[in-house]
């Protein structure tokens, strides 16, 4: 998508507050005990209240309204009857539509108490993330926020999955510009146009480069189940820099 007016603003930053908020909310009723299906639940109600449809629900038929992964799982994962243990590293993505217009977020959250290895690769998730971001802007190469994904996460020790990229978004859920890589491609020329929407969405692990699908159609973990974590935004290119419009408040 490309903002081309006022009102295709004003919508997409609509639907970007709705799917943040969810998500807090989803992040704060996380704790031992509850089940992934019961947190969907709670994702799908606060969605309806505000009139909103579930984006993987409603574009690929995913069997919940919210991707909730419990590690070793990084993505994509079904809600179901599995409950939350102490311990646990949780990543939930929460994408929806209203009014025509798609917007997705999600983070990962460690349940304590955690190792203080998790706890650093959280923190240093969203600090990838945000390195990211800081590199958008209109006119501007589109892997530049890659590049500097890549070196946060080199100078700091972790790898980044290279099988799972960021997308354009707004119109769609995926669409153009697609597989945009969050670490230095050096085969990428495409460029960010002025009001172009996308997520960035790093995934930053403790070692697995790699993720595959783990049978069910939908799930996907490392190899070796190797900690990972993915914090996601979707955001506006602007001429002053980028937009964030998955912010909770």
């Amino acid at each position: 998508m490309t903002i081309g007016s006022h009102d295709d603003l004003d919508r997409l930053k609509a639907i970007g507050r709705i799917v943040a908020n969810v998500l807090k909310a989803m992040g704060e009723a996380l704790e031992p005990g509850i089940t992934t299906k019961e947190l969907d639940d709670l994702g799908r109600r606060l969605l309806e209240t505000e009139g909103a449809r579930s984006a993987p629900e409603l574009t690929y038929g995913f069997p919940g309204a919210t991707c909730i992964s419990v590690g070793p799982d990084v993505a994509h994962g079904i809600p179901g009857p599995r409950r939350i243990e102490a311990g646990d590293l949780v990543n939930i993505d929460v994408s929806a539509e209203k009014e025509g217009v798609f917007a997705d977020t999600g983070a990962s959250f460690a349940v304590p108490p955690v190792s203080a290895t998790v706890e650093r690769l959280c923190r240093d998730g969203r600090r990838a993330l945000w390195s990211g971001i800081r590199a958008v802007r209109a006119g501007g190469e589109l892997n530049a926020p890659g590049r500097q994904i890549e070196a946060f996460a080199k100078k700091n020790g972790y790898s980044l999955v290279k099988n799972l990229a960021s997308h354009g978004v707004g119109g769609a859920l995926h669409e153009e510009p697609k597989e945009i890589a969050t670490w230095a491609d050096r085969a990428e020329r495409r460029r960010i146009h002025e009001g172009l929407v996308f997520t960035l969405e790093p995934f930053l692990s403790l070692g697995a480069d790699w993720v595959d699908e783990t049978g069910d159609g939908w799930t996907l973990r490392p190899p070796e189940g190797q900690p990972t974590v993915q914090y996601e935004h979707t955001l506006v290119a602007t001429r002053s820099g980028p937009l964030v419009v998955t912010l909770a408040g």
